[in-house]
């Protein structure tokens, strides 16, 4: 019995992701100054950021 051929051939982590979690989102924010460590306490309803 032979594998199919869709697996092994990529890299998950090689793709590019068009949508952050909330963890990436939190840093872009921090990045851009719009997110004050103890100051925002809210991790719901974030606004939008470039993704990369």
């Amino acid at each position: 019995m032979t594998r199919h051929g869709s697996y092994g051939k990529t890299s998950k982590g090689a793709k590019k992701r068009n949508v952050l979690k909330r963890f990436e989102r939190v840093e872009v924010l921090r990045k851009l100054g719009k997110w004050v460590d103890g100051q925002n306490k809210k991790v719901t309803g974030l606004p939008k950021t470039p993704s990369a």
